[in-house]
């Protein structure tokens, strides 16, 4: 008896969980989805009217892709429970004045990317309960006056890409419940002052992607719940004086991409909510002492692509709450002041790339210790002061190529502890004894370095290509001594000035330099140069103290280098050479100075030149040559072949 019961109860469990699947399977058009919670959708090309014979409890019907290309009066009647209708992407052209009679009770109605160019009045004023309509994607070129009368209850009105030019100043008078209105991606010029004046609960208004030149004053002073105004992509060639001031709840806004030159005192304030603002992309020449007001929970805010050149220093005073500023891509900006980002204590991204800036003040970012990412690519700088990064505590990123800086102190980075990428390449570094201490530091740190490959010497002549990690300590040594001003103690006697000449040993022409000789010199000591190339090998003279009157000699045609009985690590330390080959590296070893030499003969250039060209062109044509004879010999192999074959059959 229980089973039986048990069994039962089951089964009615089971009939109750199917009876909808199959009440909806049995009734569901073939080209729709007919899902079990009422929505249906359907789609295809076959479809050209509203499907009959839908489930009963159908609360949503979405048609796309369909060739349905008029609604008629009674297209949507016989679905009293339907309160969502959309018909999308499917070249609707016509909606019959009484479409919408047969179904007052819609609260949705969505007729998106169709093709309707005009509206009949008042063709939605029966839906005294709609809260969303969505024109947007069609050909609408006006709307009647009297197009949404009636609509009392609509909360979002979508009109974004269609043909607008001009909109009466009462359109939207009635729709005092509106929170939603899109007019972007339009064609409007101008909006009456009044137009939006009705539009008291309205919290987000888009109206970028026109072409409006001006707005007018007082066109936003009913809207103090506008929380989203977008005016990006327009023609604004200026903005009346306190436009925004009624503002007060607004969280979002764009003025970027427009054609602002000038921007009133005080526009931004009384907006204490905003959190992002973005005026980049304008023609902007100045900006006012008084711009920002108090803004702390401002996160964004965006300053790029302007005509500026320098900013006021109060700019970002009253923005503590910033975590990200993009202030790029302004060429003409070549000067920050020193306390610009005096009051910014969370600030994470800071972005000046692509600037003009020549030279920032060593203070600069001295109380940004939040900053996780500063980017300095893409500008001037020829140098940075030793202590500009002290405060970056936080620092992980820094961005320096593409610069004009020849050498960095070497502990400039000392107090970035977590630096973690570090960009120097395209920078013309100067590898003489100035870059000693930054390139022993990039050789302590070349994970952090991540284009050290590329961080390559641009002079002197001998160091070029060369990647700055790659210099030593040694290659330095020379730096360690100063060079006295004269070559000689001033105790001597009087002295005289020769010429001094020096030929090297692989018969390249003489080379003169200057230095000054004693009045008296015993004869030269010569050692035999050594063999190797141009390598040059200098002679030491050895003087002794000049007597009253002076005399002077010549040295010989041999390279001389001549100092006191006792040798001076700081004469020993300097080469003397002026015109001349040009040279590509010395070295000291053992009291020598050893000296690579490349001619600077033009016609011995242009010999070198045209022969290193012959060689070249002899070598591609043997290549050629050669390529052509295997080309034949394949193919005579191949007739050989065919006939050997044709003989044998």
């Amino acid at each position: 008896m229980m089973d039986s019961y048990f069994r039962g109860t089951m089964w009615m469990i089971l009939l109750l969980f199917t009876l909808p699947h199959l009440s909806c399977n049995d009734v569901c058009p073939s080209s729709c989805i007919c899902k079990v919670t009422g929505a249906v959708q359907c789609a295809g090309y076959t479809i050209t009217d509203i499907p009959k014979h839908l489930p009963l409890h159908t609360y949503l019907l979405h048609l796309q892709k369909t060739t349905m290309h008029v609604i008629n009066e009674q297209s949507l009647a016989d679905m009293d429970l339907m309160l969502r209708f959309a018909l999308t992407h499917s070249h609707l052209h016509t909606i019959h004045p009484r479409a919408f009679r047969v179904a007052q009770q819609l609260k949705s109605v969505k007729l998106s990317s169709n093709d309707l160019s005009t509206l009949p009045a008042r063709v939605f004023s029966p839906l005294t309960t709609l809260e969303q309509l969505y024109l947007d994607g069609n050909q609408l070129e006006t709307l009647v006056p009297d197009m949404l009368e009636g609509l009392v209850e609509l909360l979002t009105l979508d009109l974004n890409r269609n043909y607008l030019c001009n909109l009466s100043s009462d359109i939207f008078d009635g729709l005092t419940k509106l929170n939603f209105l899109n007019l972007g991606r339009n064609f409007i010029k101008k909006l009456p002052p009044t137009i939006f004046h009705s539009l008291t609960e309205l919290q987000q208004l888009l109206i970028y992607n026109n072409e409006l030149e001006v707005l007018e004053a007082g066109i936003f002073d009913r809207l103090v719940n506008l929380e989203v105004l977008k005016l990006h992509h327009n023609q604004i060639t200026s903005l009346p004086p306190q436009v925004f001031w009624s503002l007060r709840n607004l969280k979002y806004l764009t003025l970027s991409s427009n054609q602002l030159t000038a921007i009133p005192e005080k526009t931004f304030y009384n907006m204490p909510m905003l959190t992002k603002l973005t005026i980049y992309n304008n023609p902007l020449l100045s900006l006012p002492d008084q711009l920002m007001g108090h803004m702390p929970d401002l996160r964004e805010f965006y300053l790029y692509t302007t005509n500026l050149t320098t900013v006021p220093g109060n700019l970002f005073a009253n923005m503590s709450g910033l975590l990200t500023l993009n202030f790029h891509l302004n060429e003409w900006l070549s000067e920050l002041p020193s306390d610009l980002f005096c009051c910014l204590p969370n600030l994470q991204k800071l972005s000046l790339k692509s600037n003009n800036l020549v030279y920032l003040h060593p203070q600069l970012f001295s109380r940004l210790t939040t900053v996780g990412i500063l980017l300095l690519n893409n500008n001037k700088l020829q140098n940075l002061p030793e202590n500009i990064f002290e405060g970056l505590g936080q620092v992980l990123t820094i961005d320096l190529h593409h610069n004009h800086l020849e050498t960095l102190p070497g502990d400039i980075f000392l107090s970035n502890e977590l630096l973690t990428n570090l960009t120097l390449s395209d920078n013309p570094w100067n590898c003489t004894c100035s870059i000693r201490g930054f390139a022993k530091w990039i050789r302590q740190n070349e994970l952090v370095v991540l284009d050290k490959d590329d961080v390559l010497c641009h002079s002197p002549a001998y160091q070029v290509l060369r990647t700055v990690g790659s210099l030593n300590d040694d290659e330095f040594n020379f730096c360690d001594a100063k060079t006295p001003t004269t070559y000689f103690p001033t105790h001597l006697h009087e002295l005289t000035t020769k010429p001094f000449h020096t030929s090297s040993t692989t018969g390249q022409k003489t080379v003169a330099a200057s230095t000054t000789t004693p009045p008296t010199t015993t004869p030269p000591t010569t050692t035999p140069t050594p063999t190797q190339g141009a390598t040059q090998r200098a002679t030491t003279t050895t003087t002794t103290p000049p007597p009253p009157p002076p005399t002077t000699t010549t040295p010989t045609k041999e390279t001389r280098i001549i100092s006191r009985s006792h040798k001076s690590a700081a004469f020993y330390d300097t080469l003397v050479i002026e015109q001349g080959p040009d040279f590509v590296h010395h070295s000291l070893h053992n009291g020598w100075v050893y000296v690579w030499f490349l001619p600077s003969d033009t016609s011995s250039t242009g010999f070198l030149m045209f022969c290193h060209i012959f060689l070249v062109a002899t070598g591609l044509f043997l290549i050629l040559a050669a390529m052509y004879s295997m080309y034949r010999l394949s193919k005579t192999m191949a007739e050989l072949k065919a006939e050997c074959a044709s003989t044998t059959e």
